[in-house]
């Protein structure tokens, strides 16, 4: 009887792969397949929370491992909610006109000039006395309101 035909039956073939390992060996091809064409560091909706798993903040849903979470990328749930946000920015966008940048008018200011007058602060080296002295620019007029801003003493 020949026996190379039925399922197992081939000598050496170590026999059908269970339904658990058949699952687990497609979901590690999926991940390693993932992790070579994303990269979840640039997912906006990709959190490592505190204990350690991940979760979606599109979806709300944890994940035990970044296998898990690629996989949730790639399902059914996640992109109906992508395909749901993405509608709901392109509503919102055209609602809100582009802010129109406001001109600000620059302040010109008329410049005076430098001061007809310097004011320097002295002490007398035998009595310790403080006074001002008054230094004024040939051609210059000092008037009364010059003097009461110079209240340093």
């Amino acid at each position: 009887m020949d026996f190379q035909h039925r399922p197992g039956g081939k000598t050496g073939s170590g026999g059908v792969a269970s339904a658990s390992e058949s699952n687990r060996d497609r979901r590690e091809r999926l991940r390693q397949l993932a992790l070579e064409t994303i990269d979840i560091n640039k997912d906006p909706y990709f959190m490592k929370n505190h204990l350690g798993s991940y979760e979606c903040k599109l979806c709300l849903t944890l994940h035990n491992n970044e296998g898990s979470y690629l996989a949730h990328t790639q399902g059914k749930k996640h992109q109906t909610n992508l395909a749901r946000r993405a509608a709901k920015e392109a509503k919102e966008a055209p609602a809100q006109p582009a802010p129109e940048k406001v001109k600000v008018e620059v302040k010109k200011f008329v410049k005076i000039g430098r001061p007809g007058y310097k004011v320097t602060k002295q002490r007398d080296p035998e009595t310790g006395q403080q006074s001002l002295l008054f230094q004024v620019r040939a051609g210059f007029k000092l008037s009364l309101s010059e003097f009461s801003r110079c209240h340093c003493c």
